[in-house]
């Protein structure tokens, strides 16, 4: 028996009935040798890891474009900070800790620069319309190339995950494992109150602004706030498997009303505020800038991209190429093109080697 075979067995003896088990995984798109050591969930988490669209969330805007200081969040920070609170709840839960990491190292992954301004200039832009989650898909199967094949050849429970992490409405598609659910759960969360401190150390808002009756009901630190959601939400998925009622994953309504009108304070004051609106007028402008002019000059993308131009179309290309791209890159992009340089020899440079040509004649 291999170690794999090993791992695979004590899911089978010691995880949830409701659990997501690696030896009855759904599979892959493509067929694939097992791993003599690691699960099929395990494989997927570490291709994430070594994947170039991963090491990029470090430059990516989480909520605020470029904030000086060293202490906001990135969305690479926000990745793993989704990554431990699902966890956390995952083995609260028994359920499958694998599943749920390689779900939440990969659920950001086809996030545009500056956040949601990218997101929302890129789909007012593109015909078909753009969401980060199903780019998120695109990007682990068609983008990043693993072993000379487009995609990373990911299972099935792990894309379904990533498909249906984004939004919060009551009555939207779930994922069909309880480990995805848990993600979708965590990174709300997450953004909501790490984007409360970051607003907080920023000086755009204070405790005191917060509403007091979700304060008096998730707490009135940080640590609070995190720890009262994801014990009652541990707490009211095991009541609901224990009562024979549908498994799903979420807190008790009380919990979950006062996570809802948190989420709804942040887009009135914050999101929605005019800080971040300016931030994405002027992020807005540098995308639609250089997708109008990649547009008209794909033959200036990199290779991959002039072939997906090829054979999907330029604007798909174009989108796919700027979609990847971290915050930094896309500003140096936008000043190479658009803003005025001098062409003209430095003077100082050509005296001087003239000068040195003489004096060694």
């Amino acid at each position: 028996m291999s170690i794999r075979e090993e791992i695979e067995q004590r899911e089978k003896a010691w995880l949830s009935d409701y659990a997501s088990l690696a030896i009855r995984s759904r599979g892959r798109i493509e067929f694939e040798e097992a791993d003599p050591v690691r699960t099929c969930f395990m494989v997927d988490r570490d291709r994430v890891v070594h994947s170039k669209s991963f090491r990029r969330l470090k430059h990516k805007t989480q909520v605020f474009i470029a904030p000086p200081g060293d202490h906001y969040r990135s969305r690479l920070t926000h990745t793993l900070e989704v990554n431990q609170i699902a966890k956390t709840i995952g083995a609260g839960l028994n359920l499958n800790i694998d599943l749920i990491e390689a779900i939440a190292l990969a659920h950001d992954v086809g996030h545009t620069p500056f956040a949601h301004a990218g997101e929302q200039t890129l789909n007012s832009l593109i015909s078909g319309g753009f969401r980060h989650n199903e780019n998120s898909i695109r990007v682990l199967t068609r983008i990043e190339q693993h072993k000379g094949r487009n995609g990373l050849n990911l299972t099935q429970e792990v894309l379904d995950g990533v498909l249906h992490h984004s939004g919060y409405e009551k009555n939207a598609s779930q994922a069909f494992t309880l480990e995805g659910q848990v993600i979708r759960l965590s990174d709300k969360i997450a953004y909501v109150q790490h984007d409360i401190d970051d607003s907080i150390r920023a000086g755009l808002l204070t405790l005191e602004q917060i509403p007091k009756e979700f304060v008096e009901i998730l707490g009135n630190t940080h640590s609070k706030r995190i720890a009262t959601l994801v014990i009652d939400t541990i707490d009211s998925s095991r009541r609901l498997i224990k009562e024979g009622l549908s498994p799903r994953i979420e807190p008790g309504h009380i919990i979950d009303n006062a996570l809802r009108g948190l989420r709804e304070f942040m887009f009135e004051t914050i999101y929605r505020g005019s800080v971040c609106k300016a931030e994405r007028s002027r992020a807005s402008f540098i995308i639609e800038h250089l997708f109008n002019y990649y547009c008209r000059h794909p033959q200036k993308m990199s290779l991959l991209f002039r072939k997906i131009a090829d054979e999907e179309g330029v604007e798909t290309a174009v989108a796919d190429y700027i979609a990847g791209m971290s915050d930094a890159y896309c500003i140096s992009l936008f000043k190479d093109i658009y803003v005025p340089q001098s062409l003209v020899p430095d003077a100082q440079k050509v005296f001087n080697l003239d000068e040195g040509e003489k004096t060694v004649n």
